[in-house]
């Protein structure tokens, strides 16, 4: 028999695993070295450091946007249709681009998706920075 003890005195087999462990130890290696470079960075703005506090002035009133579930969008309780709403946030951010309101958006449950995404692309589009998300 190929496989048999030693003490029956026939050909004793072993596998030697030597080879194994050191292509193991190569590829651990090779990704170790390689996982680095395949990582992708992300952009983070982060707030720099200033040695002069910001002058203290009173936030505006935060813009109410309700979306109901027919999609119809009301700006502070005053119903508008979609297309206008691009150009109001815009005129609420050039108002004062350093203090500009929140824009605190309502959204009923059965409101399509779609609407909330183009209001919110929207407001990217206005450079609106303070935005938020009304829970019930």
């Amino acid at each position: 028999m190929a496989f048999s003890s030693n003490s029956g005195g026939g050909a004793m087999a072993d596998i030697n695993v030597t080879p194994l462990v050191d292509v193991l130890l190569v590829l651990l290696i090779i990704f170790m070295v390689t996982a680095p470079i395949a990582s992708y960075p992300i952009e983070v703005n982060l707030p720099q450091r200033s040695t002069v506090p910001p002058p203290l002035t009173e936030p505006p009133p935060p813009v109410r946007l309700r979306i109901d579930a027919a999609g119809q969008i009301y700006w502070n309780d005053s119903l508008y249709p979609l297309s206008t709403i691009s150009n109001m946030m815009l005129m609420e951010v050039q108002k004062d681009p350093t203090n500009q309101p929140q824009l605190e958006i309502d959204t009923n449950e059965d409101a399509d998706y779609g609407t909330l995404a183009k209001v919110l692309a929207a407001a990217k589009n206005a450079d609106m920075k303070k935005i938020g998300f009304v829970q019930d």
